[in-house]
């Protein structure tokens, strides 16, 4: 059974850090392409990036462009998403999930996970 489990979601004041984790079993992340997902109260889901399993093609939202940065641990089956110098606009659950192509297109994507909550305020 494919898990896909988020977490380091919470509180954070604007231009703080916060490191996301997507963490999976019954999958190996580094056969699949990881997006980043999120969708704040009353907005659709929208895409944050999308990475290859090297990580060498990684497309980014224009919101998140210079702030985000992906990463992977294939030893720990894990990915993460390091999000820096927060916003308010950037609140949200965010979500991960495994796909087979490098796209923000939520269709593309098999697996999800349930998502961590980040609230940027202060």
């Amino acid at each position: 059974q494919v898990q896909l489990v988020e977490s380091g979601g919470g509180l954070v004041q604007p231009g703080g850090s916060l490191r996301l984790s997507c963490a999976a079993s019954g999958l190996t992340l580094a056969r699949h392409v990881i997006g980043w997902f999120r969708q704040a109260p009353g907005k659709e889901r929208e895409g944050v990036s999308s990475s290859s399993n090297s990580v060498r093609t990684t497309i980014y939202a224009d919101s998140v462009k210079g702030r985000f940065n992906v990463s992977r641990d294939n030893t720990k089956n894990t990915v993460y998403l390091q999000m820096n110098n927060l916003k308010p606009e950037d609140t949200a659950v965010y979500y991960c999930a495994a796909g087979g192509w490098v796209t923000l297109n939520l269709r593309a994507y098999d697996y999800w996970g349930q998502g961590t909550q980040v609230t940027v305020s202060s």
